[in-house]
């Protein structure tokens, strides 16, 4: 039996990166990463602005904007990294002070040590991968659940999901298993669909990527099953990532096109735009038989595996930017109508 991965060894080799070291002939810069850290579990962790909710058989971290939209307003869902928690995660992305200006709700759902030594979302695990049972169905009881609270005024068509590293994995997962609940994902520094299954194969998906994104996308596209549609993905992604490699973020905006074809009415491949540079940033999209970007795939030269423009109050991030989180409530629309 294979010996568990060890992603807190894995998150270190990044740390070079995060801090500062850089490839021959690329440029130097300042940083405010944090170094790895362990998160206790056994109580909430302090933060402010935001409920402990008990919901889809977890615990769950809320906050509704301090001024709420004045339609009903779209909620986030946000999925940790390894070895991180809800309230750090919250910290690093700074998406509740996004949520504050914008008027959505987010939610950060907690990945407990019982089902994950490290805090893990289990992406790679077949037993996670489709619509029914597992931790993708969880976080859609967490979604539905808040939506259908008539406190938080939550508009049921605009459910959205997003995560980091395994969270991006899941986030991934969840919106390809359940697009009748999430209307839209953004996967930072993630994976492809169920480009795994098991240990073994997880770390070979993190460190050559998947074998065929094609197939992934033709996957995913089946565990959507009668509820297919085109989901509206978006991809970020360092260069410089040493532990879920920089082809894994190109080849998972690979499947969600061609996920995304097979769910739409024309069948036709969606169409590339030309790509486009942005700073450190090198953007691509991808737009369907009616010029909606329906996929983009932004990769952040001299990027580790952190959240990009974080705040140095979480673990994870790196403040260099671009600003990730003011990426995704742009692309999913989450700003004020």
């Amino acid at each position: 039996m294979r010996a568990p991965i060890d992603w807190r060894e894995l998150y270190a080799a990044n740390q070079a990166v995060i801090h500062g070291a850089r490839r021959p002939g690329a440029s130097r810069r300042r940083t405010t990463a944090r170094p790895l850290r362990a998160i206790s579990t056994d109580s909430p962790a302090p933060h402010d602005g935001g409920d402990w909710l008990s919901l889809g058989g977890r615990r769950v971290l809320v906050h509704t904007a301090s001024d709420p939209a004045a339609a009903p307003a779209p909620l986030l869902v946000m999925l940790h990294g390894c070895t991180q928690d809800p309230a750090d995660f919250a910290r690093g992305t700074a998406m509740d002070a996004a949520a504050d200006s914008h008027g959505f709700v987010v939610a950060y759902p907690e990945q407990p040590r019982s089902a994950n030594p490290q805090g893990c979302w289990n992406w790679f695990a077949p037993e996670h991968q489709g619509r029914e049972g597992g931790e993708p169905a969880s976080l859609a009881q967490i979604a539905t659940a808040l939506a259908g609270d008539p406190r938080r005024r939550i508009d049921p068509g605009r459910v959205f999901v997003a995560g980091l590293s395994a969270g991006g994995a899941m986030a991934g997962i969840a919106a390809a298993t359940r697009p009748d609940v999430f209307a839209g994902v953004a996967i930072h520094s993630g994976l492809p669909y169920a480009s795994a299954d098991g240990i073994g194969s997880a770390l070979q998906a993190m460190t050559r990527g998947a074998r065929d994104p094609a197939a992934a996308g033709r996957a995913a596209h089946a565990a959507m099953g009668a509820a297919a549609r085109p989901v509206p993905a978006l991809v970020l992604h360092g260069d410089a990532d040493r532990t879920v490699r920089p082809c894994n973020g190109a080849q998972a905006a690979a499947q969600w096109c061609e996920t995304n074809r097979l769910a739409s009415a024309s069948g036709q491949p969606l169409a590339p735009d030309r790509p486009e540079r942005d700073g450190r940033t090198t953007r691509h999209r991808w737009r369907d038989a009616d010029g909606r970007a329906l996929v983009e795939h932004s990769e952040i030269g001299g990027l580790g595996h952190a959240w990009s423009g974080g705040s140095a109050a979480g673990s994870h991030t790196d403040a260099l930017g671009p600003d990730a989180t003011a990426a995704i409530v742009a692309f999913l629309g989450l700003t004020r109508r």
